[in-house]
């Protein structure tokens, strides 16, 4: 080897040293998890949670700037620093959600926080994807663990039921994905994300090539369960253990989203004629029915879902404003959203009777007079999923119904409202059913000391986001301008 290749070579591994460290690490917990067996998975799970904050570390002190690797397929700029802490923060309080919860329903197996970093190794190489091929892998590596974690309660039938709609649907969307990517990659004669925008922008876009387009749309939107690839969402939501409902609602969806931006503003940014319509349609869907799905649901976790829907919706209009402007606001989202969603799923997780968890929404009956303290939490949570302020909620929905604005969609921005308002229905039903209703029975015990501080956070974040906004507003500019060279 050469010394200019050598230096090539340092360079590359140092660009993509937090996923390295991930790799090396989660491997390292598996064998040790192996050898100790399950008497040792809450080592392993705090582990894991070490491991994750070290990378996060890595992350922040990788360098600055704009960092391409492994011949420009793998790139490192402040956009993808941005969104892989946000993912991170996301994969750890989903680890330390589960400590608890496992315990209480005999699940406790060292092969969930594995799983759960493998998972964020496939989101934080997605996220950094400036290829077709480096996007695919890193899809694959976090869908294959998402698989396994859906199903993870094997002996409860809905818990298998939610891995199997999982996985079929997800094996169908790699394949529209799939052979979109080849049809861009014929007739762009490149894989690579600057090839393909450099041959769109001299050449245009032939119908071949706009086809392939709409197919990598597609399959990206399944991940993000935007309408009309959503429907795995509400059943794999509420199947799903808790935990990786958390999981996939706050760190999954925040790097399909990151992924979905650097596709449509890096090889797709010429293109924007052809994926503006696609991405409206796919805004306006979401938003409507996230709202009106929503009203008729009993059980809190499917709720949750078409709230998912809903909220991914919103955060498409910032795409669809394909500004950078747009961009900031549609990371400035992503980052309340993980907040509100996380606080929501530790309240869900008190749920428990007679040993088991429960998920209608009736169940929280007269939750005011029994615990005074997580009913007023929950229901800050849900003022700000309405978007109520000076909630953190209320400020997530201005910037990207601002960024429309400024573009001229002003339907967009109507659209959002009006969806908004009808939304509100099922949210402020919770909270009528917490503080109106008559006492169910009491939940059998509180959140234990870890969840209670993550509770705390969420909605002292959601609380005073407005006191204090400047960090998140500049580093969101910051990631958003490096996405408009």
């Amino acid at each position: 080897m050469s010394a200019v290749d050598m230096i090539q070579f340092n360079a590359d591994v140092m660009a993509s040293t937090p996923e390295i460290a991930l790799g090396c690490g989660a491997m390292a917990l598996l064998l040790g998890g192996v050898f100790a067996g399950d008497k040792w998975s809450g080592l392993v799970t705090w582990g894991c949670v070490a491991l994750l904050c070290g990378v996060a570390a890595l992350v922040l002190t990788t360098g600055e700037g704009r960092v391409l690797a492994f011949g420009g397929t793998f790139i490192v700029d402040p956009f993808a620093r941005f969104a892989k802490l946000v993912v991170l923060a996301g994969s750890v309080n989903a680890m330390l959600m589960s400590l608890d919860y496992l315990r209480d329903e005999k699940l406790t197996r060292f092969e969930y926080p594995v799983l759960v970093t493998l998972a964020t190794l496939g989101m934080l190489t997605m996220i950094s994807a400036n290829d077709l091929i480096v996007l695919y892998v890193g899809l694959e590596l976090q869908s294959l663990a998402l698989y396994v974690l859906a199903s993870f309660a094997r002996d409860n039938a809905r818990s298998s039921e939610a891995g199997l709609k999982y996985f079929v649907l997800g094996a169908l969307s790699s394949g529209m994905l799939l052979y979109g990517a080849s049809l861009v990659y014929g007739f762009s004669g490149t894989t690579n994300f600057a090839g393909i925008a450099q041959v769109i922008t001299q050449s245009g876009v032939p119908l071949g090539l706009m086809i392939g387009i709409v197919f990598v749309l597609a399959g990206l939107a399944f991940k993000v369960s935007a309408v009309p690839f959503h429907m795995w969402t509400p059943d794999v939501y509420e199947g799903s253990p808790t935990p990786v409902t958390a999981f996939f609602a706050a760190a999954a969806k925040v790097a399909a989203m990151a992924l979905f931006l650097r596709v449509v503003f890096g090889p797709f940014a010429a293109a924007e004629k052809e994926w503006f319509q696609i991405v409206t349609f796919l805004s306006i869907a979401s938003m409507l029915w996230g709202a009106l799905a929503a009203i008729g649901q009993t059980n809190i976790k499917r709720l949750m879902a078409y709230s998912s829907i809903g909220h991914m919706g919103y955060a498409l209009i910032g795409f669809a404003a394909g500004t950078q402007s747009g961009v900031q606001g549609v990371l400035i989202y992503l980052v309340i959203y993980l907040a509100m969603t996380v606080g929501t799923f530790l309240c869900i997780l008190m749920m428990r009777r007679d040993g088991k968890a429960v998920e209608d929404i009736a169940d929280l009956s007269g939750l005011s007079r029994r615990d005074p303290t997580t009913a007023y939490l929950l229901a800050i949570l849900m003022f700000s999923l309405i978007g109520i302020p000076p909630l953190a909620g209320f400020w997530g929905k201005w910037f990207v119904f601002l960024a429309a604005i400024q573009s001229g969609l002003y339907f967009l921005a109507v659209i959002g409202f009006v969806a908004s308002v009808v939304g509100a229905f099922y949210y402020l039903r919770i909270i009528k059913v917490m503080f109106f209703d008559e006492p169910a029975l009491p939940f059998e015990k509180s959140l234990g000391n870890v969840n209670s501080a993550l509770l705390a956070a969420s909605c002292a974040f959601v609380v005073f986001f407005v006191v204090m906004p400047a960090p998140l507003i500049e580093a969101a500019s910051a990631a958003a301008k490096s996405l408009f060279p």
